[in-house]
């Protein structure tokens, strides 16, 4: 953590590894972003499961084990255990062992018959699944367009070693955030509430008490930023005031107006989704939309 902050803050434009957003807090913070008005990707996508909930389970079929990457609360991944039949297992995949802890027992309550795994990990680089049937079909799970918070190497990355993980008869349930207005799309990244900018620089409290760090939380505001040019919501930073920051002994510099890019998030068209999977082992099976194209989960196949 301390090498990706100190080399992020280093360059000309400060940024932060995104995934450092979600420490328990964190974690908590952005589970109530998804219940906001303005956040549509949730509720859109929960829409979406809930109807395509028969399809998928039919073509999945009996006995499967359930791989979520980035599984937070696991709230979605309700909708799905719920259709299937008879699932093999569910491992959920999550940088925050808090969630994990927090998350199997409410699970394991709904749902004493089915073994649950947790696995604390970086879905970037799949960790090693645990002992589970090896004649199970194994389904990815990765929902919230949580891919848009890659660029193209890492989805690239993420793609290869998930078809690896998941094996040949794998199949991957992917949740895609699509093209749409700045006027939708400003709003969900900076809620009237406040709760995506106190999310935001929950950032600097966790780089202040696990690095050290004196930021002063008071000089950085939130801001939302829609980036035409690259397709994507960026979040950042903005510092208030010319000032200092000393994290690992060494000291950083910002301008009045500099900002700390802390996190994008990239909305497709369906050239921009054909381009990603025609350099991936995977192919689209089936692909599920609400009636205004807001958002899109698809079904992936290997080729």
């Amino acid at each position: 953590m301390l090498y990706d902050v100190l080399e992020g803050l280093s360059g000309r434009q400060k940024t932060l590894p995104s995934r450092l957003l979600y420490d328990a807090r964190g974690s908590d913070l952005f589970e109530d972003i998804t219940v906001l008005p303005e956040y549509y990707p949730t509720r859109t996508e929960r829409a979406i499961l809930t109807e395509a909930a028969p399809d998928l389970s039919r073509r999945i079929g009996a006995g499967a084990v359930l791989v979520e990457y980035g599984a937070g609360a696991s709230v979605k991944t309700r909708i799905l255990l719920d259709a299937l039949e008879a699932p093999a297992g569910y491992v959920p995949i999550d940088v925050s062992d808090d969630m994990l802890a927090k998350t199997k027992p409410l699970l394991q309550q709904d749902y004493p018959d089915l073994p649950i795994h947790p696995v604390v990990g970086n879905f970037l680089v799949p960790p090693p699944l645990p002992d589970i049937d090896p004649r199970a079909r194994r389904v990815g799970f990765f929902p919230g367009s949580t891919i848009g918070n890659l660029d193209d190497a890492d989805i690239e990355t993420f793609l290869a070693g998930a078809a690896e993980e998941l094996g040949p008869d794998g199949l991957l349930v992917l949740g895609v955030d699509l093209k749409k207005s700045p006027d939708i799309l400003i709003p969900a990244y900076d809620d009237a509430q406040g709760v995506t900018a106190d999310f935001n620089r929950n950032l600097l409290v966790r780089i202040n008490r696990e690095l050290g760090a004196d930021f002063n939380l008071d000089a950085f505001r939130h801001e939302a930023r829609w980036n035409e040019a690259e397709s994507r919501m960026e979040m950042h930073l903005v510092s208030l005031a010319d000032q200092s920051v000393t994290i690992g002994g060494r000291r950083f510099d910002f301008a009045a107006g500099e900002t700390i890019h802390t996190e994008n998030s990239r909305k497709f068209d369906q050239a921009q989704i054909e381009r990603l999977l025609a350099a991936s082992p995977w192919q689209i099976s089936h692909d599920y939309r609400d009636s205004k194209d807001l958002f899109s989960v698809l079904l992936l196949e290997r080729k």
